[in-house]
């Protein structure tokens, strides 16, 4: 007996042929899926004068069905996405179905590599890609990303999935809200963007930018705009960078802040800026190869070298090369190396030492140095060979000129 299709409300039924296949399942477009594509609801055909009542063709663009399944394949025959749905209502006019509870998988190489489901979703799909509205979740059972979005749109030749408007993505790894979602399946690569706010239990931080690359497989999440990394200790920041560019590794806990990198510490109380640095979380320590700038807060000491390292848990500064440490009131020491011991405000210098203090105004020569330059309670010494140190009391009529 052939199958059939019942309308809702006042109209007719018509009879659909019979197909040797099961009738659930066909590789057609959209205006003829939900035609064919499903296991209606069955009915006897009404008189025929009911069959050429007026509001006909009205009642031809509304239709509502049950047991809805949309099915594609590539030009090889394997599926690339398969939708099922427990009722569709679908629309001529606009050629889309809004389906019921829909479920279904996203394929790639014939292997399922999102699953997705929606409470309510519209449908449309040309072939090519298949687009849903609706609150969407989509799960990748690979890694167990899920992704929640009220757009999804699928495009299996460009290996894109796409997941819009107000994203939600979780792993146990890692969490992040967006506008959008952009997601290379092969590559188990995902981009993130508008408002991107990512948070990551281990290390227990958080990440602000307007786009984010997270490759899934190497665990790093690479930022290429402007980018604040907020560092946490039982729930509350203790360390925040900011950078134009950045690249995490979740799995070494290493950041990565490129161009007008900046680190503020909030214990010891240090602004760290260069234009490349190296944090590393987990061992607390932070390497610049470039020329840096530190600032102590509470003691308005600065102090720049062409590169250092700063061992947090220590509260210790290494710096080399061109070292220059200013103090509040133009106190000043240059040397070759400098190491800088916060806790105790104690600084100890070698190589080529020059000492200054405007008042009263002096000036050290030597080789090494020891003090808290704070306090100006500064300790020269000469060099091993000739042993001297060189004293320049500057008469206070040059001062004042200088």
């Amino acid at each position: 007996m052939p199958h059939q299709f019942h309308k809702k409300g006042r109209g007719e039924v018509r009879k659909i042929p019979n197909f040797s296949s099961t009738p659930s399942l066909f590789l057609l477009p959209l205006t003829f899926f939900l035609v064919f594509g499903l296991v209606a609801c069955g009915g006897k055909s009404p008189p025929d004068s009911q069959q050429n009542t007026g509001g006909s063709s009205n009642q031809d663009s509304h239709l509502t069905f049950f047991d809805v399944t949309l099915e594609q394949a590539d030009e090889v025959g394997r599926p690339i996405w398969k939708v099922r749905a427990t009722r569709a209502k679908y629309t001529k006019e606009k050629q889309i179905g809004q389906a019921e509870s829909p479920y279904g998988e996203l394929y790639q190489d014939g292997k399922v590599v999102y699953q997705i489901k929606a409470d309510v979703a519209d449908i449309e799909q040309d072939g090519k890609q298949l687009f849903l509205k609706g609150k969407i979740f989509a799960t990748d059972p690979s890694n167990g990303v899920v992704l929640q979005g009220n757009e999804l749109e699928w495009r299996p030749k460009e290996d894109l999935l796409i997941v819009r408007n107000q994203v939600n993505g979780t792993h146990k790894q890692l969490q992040a809200v967006a506008q959008e979602a952009r997601v290379k399946t092969r590559e188990q690569r995902m981009e993130f963007s508008g408002g991107v706010v990512a948070n990551s239990a281990d290390p227990q931080m958080q990440v602000r930018t307007e786009h984010l690359i997270w490759n899934i497989k190497q665990q790093k999440l690479i930022g290429d705009r402007p980018i604040q990394i907020d560092r946490y200790k039982d729930n509350k920041i203790s360390d925040r960078g900011k950078g134009d560019s950045a690249e995490v590794n979740l799995k070494t806990k290493i950041a990565t802040i490129q161009q007008n990198a900046q680190l503020e510490l909030l214990d010891p109380p240090v602004q760290i800026a260069s234009n490349s640095m190296i944090w590393n979380m987990n061992a607390e320590t932070v390497t610049t190869n470039s020329p840096v700038r530190m600032f102590q807060r509470v003691e308005k000491l600065t102090v720049t070298a062409n590169q250092g390292e700063m061992k947090i848990p220590q509260k210790t500064v290494y710096l080399t090369g061109n070292v220059n440490a200013i103090g509040q009131r133009r106190q000043s020491l240059k040397s070759n190396t400098l190491t800088w011991y916060l806790d105790n405000k104690l600084v100890e210098a070698q190589g080529n030492i020059v000492y200054r203090q405007v008042d009263p105004p002096l000036n050290f020569t030597g080789e090494t140095a020891l003090g808290n330059l704070q306090t100006e309670n500064i300790v020269v010494k000469g060099g091993s060979s000739s042993g001297r140190v060189v004293t320049e009391i500057i008469p206070q009529e040059r001062a004042n000129r200088h």
